[in-house]
C-alpha cells in the first residue's frame, strides 16, 4: 500500500476545510431533527461522523470533475458544493431541492456542479465512476471522478468488475470507500473474509492507501497523492478510509441492537471536526485572531446560514403533481436524413453488414461514442458487428472487454452520464441478465430522477431468439421485460433495411436503447440503400397487405408469417402482416387501423405468451378498438419452458409456419 506524508496546509485551506466540515454536520443535524418533525417524507441516511473524507478527497477536485456516490451522499453532495439548502428541499421534496423532489436522501442529483448522482442501490457508483473515467479518457482532459461506497460495497460484484475495468483501461478514478465498520447493521469483521479493504487493490494491480477517515489532514493527503496519479494519466487509486456514523444506519432506526452506546460513545469522541478544531488551534493559536472565540464565531455563522436555508426550504413549493412522469425520455431529436426506400438501393446487404454500415456513419459523427463486448476489437465481434471497424476508430473506441456483463453496462452508463454515447455489444441477451440491474435501476431511471439534466445515450446490442441448437442460455428473448420498464426503448427489427434506419436511430438519439437481433436473422440479405438514414421509432411496417385478418409478427416470426401467409393466398385467404419493428413504443394505432379493415387479429410471437406483447396487443385492441372486431383475438407463442437443445425439442417449443396457418384458419372459422 501506498505510504502518505504530510503536505503543508496553509491556515487558510485549513478553515476552509473546517468550514465544509461544520456546513455537513449542522445540516445533517438540522435534517435529523426535521425527520423527527415529519418534514422529511421518507429515509434520512446521515453523514455524522464521516465529514472528513468528503471535505478531504473533495478539496481537490475542480468543478470539472465528477462525483457518483452511494445512499449516504449528503456530505459528499455538500463537499462537491451542493449548497444546504439543495440538500434541505429535497429532502423536504420540494421543487427547489436538488434532484427537484425526485430523489428524497438517497437520490441526489447536481450535475451542474459534477454531482452526478448518489444511489439507493449499494455499488453501481464504483461503475458509473469508471465510466465517467472512461469520458476523459476520451476526451484527453486531465479531469478526474471519484466513486465513495461504504465496506457493505467491497463484497459486491460491482466493486470487483468496478476496480479491473479501471485497472485495464488506466482510468482516472478514485474509489473511496468509507468503511464505518458494518453495512446497515452487519458488521465488516463478520462480512468479509478480508478484513482490510486497501490490500483488495493489490489483487487488480491498483495502488491502495489505508487511513485514518476521521483525520481530516492524512484523508486529505491520500486524496492529493491519487489525484494527481489520476491526472498524470496513471490510473485510478483505491482509498480505505477508517471511519464510523456516529448516528443510526437512517434517522428512526433502532442502532443498539448491533453495536453498544460505549462503542458510539467511544467514536463520537474521535469526532473529525473536533480534532480539526484542535488541529488548527494547535498549528495556529499564536497568531493574532486565531483562538477558540474565533472558531466559535465561525461555527455560529454557519449555524445561522443552515437555519435560514431550512426556513427557505420549508417555504418552498411542492412540485406541480402533473410533472411526476415528464423527464422519462429526452427530447427526440428530428433527422434532417431522407428516408430512401429499398427500392433506391443498388446493392443486397446482410442485416450485420446494414448494422455496420449504420455504426460506422454514426462513429464518424460522434468522437465521444465508443462500442465496448468481448472480442469487438480486431477480431470484429462473434457476428461480425464490428467488422472492419477497429482499423478506422482505434482501441479505445473498438474496446474489447472481459467477460464482465455488470461491470461493462453499468461503466457505459457513467460515461453518457459524463457526455459518453457508449454503444454495449453483449453478444447474446441472455449474458446481461448479469447486468438487468444496472439496465433498470441505474440506466433506465438517470433521466427521470436528474429531472432530464443528465442524458442516457446507451445502446445495448446482442442477440435473442431460437433456432439454432443453443440451448437456454443462448437463446432467449426477453424483449417484452425491459419493454415493460419506463426510460428503456426496446427494438427488434426483421430484415436488413429495417435494422440500418433502426440502428442509425438508435444512435443518434438520447435515450437507451435495446438493440435485439434475432440470431437466425444475421445472414440473411435484403436491399439496402448505401447511405445513412433513419428509420424513426413506435411506426410499424406492413410487410403484406390484406383484408381478411391481422397478424402481428417480430423478428424471424414476421418471414415464417409471411410464409403462411402466401400458403394461405391460394387458399383464398387475404393477410395483413404488420412487424411492429419496436415495441418500446409501441405502433398499436397501425395495428388498430388494420383490424379495423379485416375485423381479425392473430399475434405470432416466439417469446412466452403470458404476460408478453400478444396480452399487450391484445389488451390495446380490446380497449380501443372492440367494435371493430369480427372474432376473438388470439395469440400464438414459444411454448412457456426454457429453450431445449434438440432440434426437435427445440423447434416444437416455438411457432412454426404450420401453426401459424392453423392459427389463422381456426380464427377465420370464428
Amino acid at each position: 500500500m501506498a505510504t502518505v506524508t504530510a503536505p503543508n496546509v496553509d491556515k487558510a485551506t485549513w478553515i476552509d476545510l473546517y468550514r465544509r466540515m461544520l456546513l455537513i454536520r449542522k445540516t445533517e443535524l438540522q435534517l435529523a431533527k426535521s425527520h423527527q418533525r415529519g418534514d422529511v417524507h421518507g429515509a434520512c441516511h446521515t453523514y455524522v461522523g464521516q465529514e472528513a473524507v468528503a471535505v478531504g478527497v473533495l478539496a481537490h477536485f475542480s468543478s470539472r470533475d465528477m462525483v457518483f456516490s452511494t445512499h449516504r451522499g449528503h456530505g459528499h453532495a455538500m463537499a462537491k458544493g451542493m449548497p444546504a439548502e439543495d440538500l434541505i428541499a429535497e429532502l423536504y421534496g420540494r421543487v427547489t431541492g436538488c434532484s427537484r423532489g425526485r430523489g428524497g436522501s438517497m437520490h441526489l442529483f447536481s450535475p451542474e456542479i459534477g454531482m452526478m448522482g448518489t444511489s439507493g442501490i449499494v455499488a453501481p457508483c464504483i461503475l458509473q465512476a469508471a465510466g465517467a473515467g472512461y469520458t476523459f479518457k476520451l476526451t484527453k482532459e486531465s479531469s478526474v471522478s471519484a466513486a465513495f461506497f461504504g465496506d457493505g460495497a467491497v463484497n459486491n460484484g460491482a466493486f470487483h468488475e468496478g476496480l479491473n475495468l479501471a485497472s485495464i483501461y488506466k482510468l482516472p478514478v478514485l474509489f473511496v470507500c468509507e468503511n464505518n465498520q458494518y453495512a446497515t447493521e452487519v458488521p465488516f469483521s463478520y462480512s468479509a473474509g478480508n478484513p482490510h479493504v486497501a490490500n483488495r487493490g493489490a489483487a487488480y494491480g491498483i495502488p491502495a492507501i489505508e487511513v485514518d477517515g476521521n483525520d481530516l489532514l492524512a484523508v486529505y493527503s491520500a486524496a492529493q497523492i491519487a489525484v494527481t496519479r489520476a491526472r498524470r494519466g496513471e490510473g485510478p487509486t483505491l482509498i480505505e478510509c477508517k471511519t464510523y456514523r456516529t448516528r443510526a444506519h437512517s434517522e428512526g432506526m433502532t442502532d443498539f441492537t448491533y453495536r453498544t452506546r460505549d462503542e458510539v460513545e467511544d467514536w463520537k469522541s474521535k469526532c473529525p471536526i473536533v480534532r480539526c478544531r484542535e488541529a488548527i488551534l494547535e498549528a495556529f493559536g499564536d497568531e493574532e485572531g486565531v483562538t477558540g472565540t474565533w472558531l466559535d464565531e465561525i461555527e455560529d455563522e454557519i449555524a445561522d446560514e443552515v437555519a435560514q436555508a431550512h426556513a427557505n426550504a420549508i417555504e418552498a413549493d411542492y412540485p406541480e403533481a402533473e410533472d411526476s412522469a415528464t423527464h422519462v425520455f429526452a427530447e427526440p431529436r428530428e433527422s434532417s436524413l431522407p428516408l430512401p426506400s429499398p427500392a433506391d438501393a443498388t446493392s443486397e446487404k446482410s442485416f450485420v453488414e446494414a448494422t455496420v454500415d449504420a455504426l460506422r456513419f454514426a462513429l464518424q459523427r460522434h468522437d465521444l461514442m465508443f462500442v465496448m463486448g468481448e472480442g469487438v476489437g480486431e477480431r470484429g465481434g462473434s457476428f461480425k458487428t464490428t467488422d472492419g471497424l477497429y482499423k478506422l476508430f482505434g482501441a479505445e473506441r473498438i474496446c474489447d472487454t472481459p467477460i464482465s456483463e455488470r461491470g461493462f453496462i453499468g461503466l457505459a452508463c457513467g460515461a453518457a452520464m459524463s457526455g459518453s454515447r457508449p454503444v454495449i455489444d453483449f453478444m447474446f441477451a441472455d449474458f446481461i441478465l448479469d447486468a438487468a440491474g444496472e439496465i433498470i435501476n441505474q440506466i433506465a431511471k438517470v433521466q427521470y430522477m436528474s429531472n432530464g439534466r443528465i442524458k442516457m445515450p446507451v445502446v445495448l446490442r446482442g442477440c435473442i431468439g431460437a433456432g439454432h441448437s443453443a440451448a437456454t442460455h443462448h437463446s432467449g428473448s426477453y424483449y417484452t421485460t425491459y419493454g415493460h420498464f419506463p426510460g428503456l426503448k426496446v427494438v427488434v427489427p426483421s430484415n436488413a433495411y429495417d435494422a440500418k434506419g433502426l440502428f442509425a436511430e438508435a444512435l443518434a438519439g438520447d435515450d437507451p436503447v435495446l438493440f435485439l437481433e434475432h440470431r437466425e436473422l444475421l445472414t440473411i440479405k435484403c436491399a439496402v440503400p448505401e447511405q445513412d438514414y433513419r428509420i424513426p421509432f413506435g411506426q410499424a411496417a406492413i410487410v403484406r397487405e390484406g383484408t381478411d385478418v391481422t397478424v402481428v409478427s417480430l423478428a424471424q416470426m414476421v418471414h415464417k408469417a409471411a410464409v403462411a401467409a402466401e400458403q394461405l393466398a391460394a387458399k383464398g385467404v387475404s393477410v395483413e402482416l404488420i412487424d411492429p419493428r419496436t415495441i418500446a413504443p409501441l405502433d398499436v394505432d397501425t395495428i388498430l387501423a388494420s383490424v379495423a379493415k379485416t375485423g381479425r387479429l392473430l399475434v405470432v410471437d416466439e417469446s412466452f405468451g403470458p404476460y408478453g406483447l400478444g396480452a399487450e396487443i391484445a389488451a390495446q385492441v380490446s380497449d380501443r378498438g372492440f367494435d371493430d372486431l369480427d372474432a376473438p383475438i388470439k395469440r400464438l407463442n414459444g411454448k412457456q419452458a426454457p429453450t431445449p437443445y434438440s432440434p426437435v425439442l427445440e423447434n416444437n417449443n416455438i411457432p412454426q409456419v404450420d401453426d401459424i396457418v392453423a392459427a389463422i384458419e381456426e380464427l377465420m372459422a370464428e
